[in-house]
């Protein structure tokens, strides 16, 4: 039964998304705040995070950094539900390391239907044990661990999958519009440059051993061996 954190100040919205949730069969906790929820999810891991942008102690975006600096928070997968519903702010969630973005006022169905789709995306990733190697890279699935050039690199959830999904998929080119659908689970409603911004990071992060992650201009990305 997978364990749902809710950060959420609106006590009636909060406690609405709980009831569902535990409906549903997860299991479920609602707080108030940012600090109470890094508090709870430092004690006990969730198996994922449904925050609010708009708390009343930390920015919610200030939450979602501290969750991907941390060794252990990192690997949460995050979904933001907010009522900032512009594309800029949708484009700046998932840049941020979101997995999905809801926005308010939303359906109890859908955000069911995207917490699933979520939760689906993270059995996959830890499914069964696999090593990747392409170049001076290497990524291990089980231990979500990446390595270049001998050195441990630290990347978010998303770059963890869009790094995969390149490797798993050498030497063929991806769309911007396929690695939407792919590795973030959305069909296009976020513009493709959210996926240009992960690759500059992916290549910073990764060094001279990046270098193999190709742009096919006017198209997408692949990964060319050396």
């Amino acid at each position: 039964m997978a364990r749902i954190l809710i950060i959420e100040d609106e006590q009636d919205l909060a406690g609405l998304v709980e009831y569902n949730l535990r409906a549903a069969g997860f299991e479920a906790e609602a707080v108030g705040s940012g600090a109470s929820g890094l508090a709870r999810a430092r004690a006990q891991l969730p198996d994922l995070l449904l925050l609010d942008l708009m708390l009343p102690d930390l920015a919610g975006s200030e939450v979602l950094r501290l969750f991907k600096s941390d060794a252990e928070l990192r690997k949460v997968p995050v979904i933001i539900v907010s009522a900032k519903g512009q594309e800029s702010d949708r484009i700046q969630g998932l840049e941020l390391g979101a997995d999905d973005y809801v926005v308010k006022p939303f359906s109890v169905r859908e955000l069911l239907l995207r917490v699933k789709a979520v939760l689906r995306r993270a059995d996959t990733e830890e499914g069964p044990e696999a090593q990747l190697t392409v170049g001076d890279i290497q990524l291990d699935t089980s231990r979500h661990q990446v390595r270049a050039r001998g050195q441990d690199v630290a990347l978010t959830a998303l770059e963890f999958r869009l790094l995969r999904t390149l490797m798993e998929r050498i030497d063929r080119v991806q769309t911007r519009e396929v690695l939407l659908s792919d590795v973030w689970g959305i069909q296009a409603e976020i513009h493709t440059r959210t996926v240009d911004t992960h690759i500059k990071r992916l290549r910073e992060k990764l060094g001279p051993a990046g270098d193999i992650i190709e742009t096919v201009r006017g198209v997408g990305y692949k990964l060319t061996p050396p």
